[in-house]
Order: C-alpha cells, then sequence, then structure tokens
C-alpha cells in the first residue's frame, strides 16, 4: 500500500527511509522522506511554490502546483492530504542525494557533495532497514545495505563502525525501533554499541538527544526503560548510576493520563540528571514542583493536600516513581477531589471584611472538610461563624 502518490517522468525521485520500511511492513508510516537523485533545489523547484530551502543540506519544500510530472499528496483512499501548516496547501519535503561527514562527533554533520548517486547517499544513513528507496515512478525497490534481508529477519544492524560515534543518538533510536517492531541488534552493533557507552564523548548535539529521548521514552513501555538503564543507554544523559524503579510507570500514566508530549519526562526524570537537556518552561516546572514535593514534610492529609494541591500531574507521578507511590495514590485518588464549597463572596457576605484572615478561614474549613468530605456550605459556614 502506497502511502502517497506521486507521479514522476524523470525517474530520480524516491520514497526512502521509514516509509519504504513500514509499507513493506504493513504498518502506518509516521512521516514520508522523499529524496531526489541530484540536486533538488536546481533541479525540483519548478514543481511549486519554494516555501524553504536549505542550501546547506540541498533540502527544499513546495508548494505543489498542478504539474504533468507531480502529482499532490493523496491517502490510501485517494484523498489530498493537507499540508502540515493545516492551510489546506499540498506541500513536499525533497532532499538532495548527498554524502556527509562528522568533523565534530556527535554534532551535525557537514555536507560534501550534492547530488550524488544513491549508492553514495545510502552512507549517511542510520541503519539498513531504513536505507531502502523506492522508485516514485516504478515502485522499483533498491537495496544497497542489505536492508531487505534484516527487515525480513526483524535485524537491526548500522551501515559501518563509526555510526555510534558519528551520531550518539543512533543508539537511543535503536532502542525505539527494536520495542516499535520487536526487533534486534546484530550482535556487531550491539558491540559497538555497548564500546560506545563505555567511552561516551559529551560533548554532543543535546537537541537532538532530546528529540529521540522524546520519541523514545514517549512509547511509555517499562520494558523499553528497563533496557535504556540495564544496557547503560542512559549514560548518553548523565554518568550518575541509575536504577530501574521497581514501579510499574506505564499503569501511572494510563490510570493518571498526564499530557501525551510530556510522557518523556517522567522516565527521563528517574535520572534526576538533566542537566544537559535544554527543557521548556513547562518541562522544567514538571521537575521544580517533584523537587519542591520531594523535600516537603507530609505528616498528614492537610499537608499533603497542601503540598500537592497546583503540582503538575507529571511531577506527582515522577514522585510516585521514585519517592512514595501509596502516599501520591492516597491524594490522587482520595484527596486531590475535595474542595471547600465556601468563597470569599460568602464570607463577605456573612460580614467578614477582606483580608489576610480569609486565608486562615479557608485553610481551617479544608483541614476539616478532609477529614469530613461530606461537609456542605451550611456546615462550613456554621464553623466559621463559630470559630471565627
Amino acid at each position: 500500500m502506497d502511502i502517497i502518490s506521486l507521479k514522476d517522468t524523470s525517474n530520480k525521485l524516491f520514497y526512502v527511509g521509514g516509509v519504504v520500511r513500514d509499507e513493506l511492513l504493513g504498518i502506518k508510516s509516521l512521516d514520508v522522506d522523499i529524496v531526489y537523485e541530484g540536486n533538488a533545489i536546481e533541479d525540483c523547484s519548478e514543481f511549486g511554490e519554494l516555501v524553504r530551502v536549505n542550501p546547506d543540506f540541498g533540502t527544499i519544500r513546495v508548494k505543489l502546483n498542478p504539474h504533468p510530472n507531480f502529482s499532490h499528496f493523496q491517502d490510501e483512499n485517494g484523498e489530498i492530504l493537507p499540508s502540515p501548516g493545516g492551510r489546506g496547501d499540498t506541500v513536499v519535503d525533497i532532499a538532495s542525494t548527498r554524502t556527509e561527514t562528522y568533523p565534530l562527533k556527535g554534532h551535525l554533520p557537514v555536507v560534501d557533495k550534492i547530488g550524488v548517486s544513491l549508492k553514495e547517499d545510502v552512507m549517511r544513513r542510520d541503519f539498513t532497514v531504513n536505507s531502502l528507496y523506492k522508485s516514485v515512478s516504478t515502485g522499483e525497490i533498491f537495496d544497497f545495505t542489505g536492508g531487505l534481508e534484516d527487515l525480513k529477519n526483524k535485524i537491526i544492524r548500522v551501515l559501518h563502525d563509526e555510526s555510534f560515534v558519528d551520531d550518539p543518538t543512533r543508539i537511543i533510536r535503536a532502542l525505539k525501533f527494536s520495542h516499535r517492531f520487536g526487533f534486534i541488534l546484530d550482535a556487531r552493533t550491539r558491540a559497538l554499541r555497548d564500546e560506545y557507552l563505555q567511552n561516551i564523548n559529551y560533548d554532543m548535539c543535546f537537541k537532538r538527544v532530546k528529540k529521540e529521548l522524546i520519541e523514545t521514552l514517549g512509547l511509555n513501555s517499562d520494558e523499553l526503560f528497563k533496557e535504556f538503564i540495564e544496557s547503560g543507554i542512559y549514560k548518553l544523559v548523565t554518568p550518575n548510576r541509575v536504577q530501574v524503579p521497581s514501579t510499574t510507570i506505564k499503569n501511572l500514566i494510563s490510570q493518571y493520563a498526564p499530557e501525551s508530549e510530556n510522557i518523556w519526562l517522567i522516565y527521563a526524570g528517574i535520572l534526576r540528571d538533566l542537566t544537559r537537556i535544554e527543557l521548556t518552561r513547562k518541562e522544567q516546572k514538571i521537575l521544580d514542583d517533584f523537587a519542591a514535593l520531594e523535600n516537603s514534610g507530609l505528616n498528614d492529609d492537610f499537608a499533603i493536600y497542601k503540598a500537592f494541591d497546583g503540582k503538575e500531574i507529571e511531577s506527582i507521578i515522577l514522585f510516585a516513581v521514585l519517592c512514595d507511590e501509596k502516599l501520591a495514590r492516597h491524594y490522587l485518588d482520595d484527596l486531590r477531589g475535595i474542595k471547600i464549597a465556601t468563597t470569599g463572596k460568602h464570607l463577605e457576605e456573612a460580614g467578614f471584611e477582606p483580608s489576610p484572615k480569609y486565608k486562615e478561614i479557608f485553610d481551617f474549613l479544608l483541614n476539616k472538610k478532609l477529614k469530613n468530605p461530606k461537609m456542605t456550605l451550611e456546615n462550613e459556614m456554621a464553623l466559621v461563624k463559630e470559630f471565627f
């Protein structure tokens, strides 16, 4: 099943990577990569309006025009696919075939040549199963690395011995693919991985590390995370020793439903040391909220409620994993739904002038309601009049 349909009379456009792999596996592809055997900037701009050009890497994004050599993206039902921007335009990214080197290991590669043959282009890719090309015009598969055989045998294999040295994030990617597809690393690839993890170069692009962590740990798999720890892959993030938690993290995430884009951070937070990863403001708040919970004194329900109230759900799950699952569940299941009915307006109507005294009253009522959740507004106001 073709995920998209294109017309190409040049015979130089090829689907490549995950889209070919996934089609052969009979699963829906998450993205589509297209390569042009030649210089895409020089030869492919006629297909439509240029939206973006990256001359350093020889890539373009075009909004397609009706053209005899190039049709719109279509899904399996023949419907036009919208652009990533959501405006209804049909856009496509096209990369030139190229060769790359890594003058700074672990950082972005530098392009040596643009417009090379497919056989030269393939060597910049990560694994054999992601190195298959499919001709847009004929549907023919081109396999220069044994990817078809590895796909058949469910093997993940690097293309050369310096693969992980060039780009250590491939180690995380290999873990992701192995658990997504049920594949295993071949013996040589595993040996190269383990060798690199014994002597990590921390001068690497951690922006790329974060991207792979989001995609990999975001799969929400306890088994994947166990391998992430036990195989030492976590050392790409921190040299500090980490142990596999005894708590089943997936169950907590499934039960309490944090935002999907933050699932990775619950797992990564278990490493405790994320100083090399650039975090968003929300991500940093999750870690800060966890630190506040970890260092709070929690002697009774009132103290638990006050400590957990307003904290991010991801922070509470992280507390459950690293500190006290029973206590975290007690808050989430028994306490967090309890709210006092009395408001400032009620107090004002009862003759209390607005003042810092309100906070004292609210805390007093909350403490009482935690012990008797069935209290009504009338019960609360009676207590206020009795004690204040």
